[in-house]
């Protein structure tokens, strides 16, 4: 093996890339604040809601993010943690962004589950838990607000299982639960770790004392009563529970769970610490050939690839430019690096690559596997797009989901269409609108969307970002597909209607899943395709 590639693999064996998903609320934002605290990032965490007078969650950089208290984009965060690289992708918790979190859950080598304590598995942490499943994503759980009144966690254990249908081993167990809440075991070392609160809302670290499970001081500690309780849910849980080993958590048939409260910092190092041991780092990833076989893209030996997974405009005003976001695959990059993108077959200079944290940029000089660098997009790229040095193979396409919203948009001024057409351009390109032509190339476009508040969303950066303030009016189809063959034979009801995306590919517009039904019997020599990939 050559120092260059000893190195690379050194690099490598230091990083983890995760995202870390949950439903709305159940506190993903502060785990990932606390995770800048702890690593040094930042000195004093703030309030995730960005209320007036409050600070607002670092990861969380857009302006309408911070006024509503929810992460509506993907942001990409790297810092070091006790001299581990973490690469972390904070996803939207909000189903109406699922496209976005599922092109994210393509970057990240494992995921974190977030569950809030009162509330158990909720909608959208099962769908996100399905997506992981689907690419074979280990999941670590993260159950959240053990200080606030809640489920026993015995009944959490029980519910993880059952609903995911994934074998759950505690980590830790905590030691009393809600205004009681005072610390966890640690399953593996029979350790008590007591925490004490340093700051208020968890600013600042949360001191830690170890003691050993059954030294008399722990039992002073704990309360005899209690202590009783916690030997006896232990012991329940040694029987009952199930082996926990590394390959079983790496392919996904266990997830390691940890109980913690990440505003106040209770669990929250000894999770961390156990994470960068748990999480793999960078691994081979699958792709195709242009002969349609498969091929694995070996992270240390074959030199620079990646793809893009996102694209995001404006995110700093001053520049007014567009951002790519490429997951390195494999190799080292290196500033200025000549690579050919796949779909165009045309060479680029990547010569302004940028690291983040929390919207501010950083310019690198090189990175490696796992890591996540942003490069200005002069119309260059599309999410999907494959990077490389050698060519000869693209990462598997991302899917793109079938919209379930539509309406049409004009903007209030007629004299500001220019900056509408160029916003909409910008917003279609990152995936976050999708953009419908009438077929037969006449008439207004159509605005489609999985959920409403993407359309919230794209009036409000309109506004924001190309001054345009428009007007939205609802249409009756509430479901879509995309049409297989030849759609000049689609024989389509009276409600319905045949556009083509922004791809130029066909798809159906129905105004009920009886219509669409109904349509497929009426056209079967046509596929009617829900979900592109």
């Amino acid at each position: 093996m050559d120092n260059a590639t000893a190195s690379i693999q050194e690099e490598v064996a230091k990083r983890r890339t995760f995202a870390i998903i949950s439903h709305p609320d159940a506190g993903k934002t502060t785990l990932t604040e606390k995770l800048l605290l702890y690593s040094g990032m930042i000195h004093t965490a703030g309030m995730v809601k960005g209320r007036k007078g409050r600070k607002a969650a670092a990861s969380d950089w857009m302006a309408m993010e911070q006024e509503r208290g929810i992460s509506i984009t993907s942001s990409a965060m790297q810092f070091t943690y006790k001299d581990t690289i973490i690469n972390v992708l904070d996803t939207p918790g909000h189903e109406d962004f699922s496209e976005d979190t599922y092109r994210t859950l393509t970057a990240a080598d494992c995921a974190i589950m977030v569950i809030d304590a009162s509330k158990g598995v909720e909608k959208q942490t099962r769908k996100l838990f399905e997506v992981c499943r689907f690419r074979k994503i280990p999941v670590l759980t993260f159950i959240n607000k053990m200080d606030m009144p809640g489920r026993e966690p015995l009944d959490l254990m029980n519910e993880v299982e059952n609903v995911l249908q994934i074998h759950s081993y505690a980590m830790n167990w905590p030691i009393g639960t809600g205004k009681e809440f005072q610390g966890v075991v640690d399953s593996l070392a029979k350790e008590c770790i007591f925490f004490t609160r340093t700051s208020v809302g968890g600013a600042q670290r949360a001191e830690i004392l170890r003691l050993p499970l059954q030294s008399l001081e722990a039992k002073e500690k704990i309360g005899e009563e209690r202590y009783t309780q916690l030997i006896e849910e232990l012991q329940l849980q040694e029987m009952a529970g199930n082996p926990f080993n590394q390959e079983d958590f790496l392919a996904g048939k266990v997830t390691p769970v940890f109980f913690a409260s990440a505003l106040t910092n209770f669990g929250v190092e000894p999770f961390f610490d156990a994470f960068i041991h748990l999480a793999p780092c960078p691994h081979a990833r699958l792709a195709n050939r242009p002969d349609g076989t498969e091929v694995e893209i070996d992270p240390i030996n074959t030199p620079f690839s990646g793809y893009v997974f996102k694209l995001q405009a404006n995110m700093d005003k001053r520049h007014r430019d567009s951002m790519a976001f490429i997951r390195i695959c494999s190799g080292r990059f290196e500033r200025d690096l000549i690579v050919k993108n796949h779909r165009t077959n045309r060479e680029i200079r990547l010569s302004r690559p940028h690291g983040m944290v929390a919207g501010q940029r950083s310019t690198l000089d090189y990175a490696f596997p796992g890591d996540i660098i942003g490069v200005i997009n002069p119309s260059l790229f599309a999410i999907g797009d494959t990077l490389s040095v050698t060519g000869g193979f693209n990462y598997k396409p991302l899917p793109q989901f079938q919209p379930e919203i539509f309406a049409r948009l004009h903007p209030k001024d007629v004299s500001k269409r220019k900056s509408f057409d160029k916003g909409i351009l910008q917003l279609s390109d990152e995936g976050a609108i999708q953009v419908l032509k009438p077929f037969e190339q006449s008439g207004d476009l159509i605005f489609a969307a999985v959920g409403q508040l993407q359309f919230e969303v794209m009036q409000y950066r309109l506004r924001d970002e190309y001054g345009v303030d428009t007007v939205l009016s609802p249409l009756s189809f509430s479901c879509s597909a995309w049409i297989l063959g030849d759609p000049k034979t689609f024989e389509k009801s009276s409600n319905s209607a045949l556009v083509l995306d922004r791809f130029g590919r066909p798809m159906a517009l129905f105004t009920s899943q009886w219509e669409k039904q109904y349509s497929i019997k009426q056209n079967p020599k046509l596929e009617f395709v829900d979900v592109l990939s």
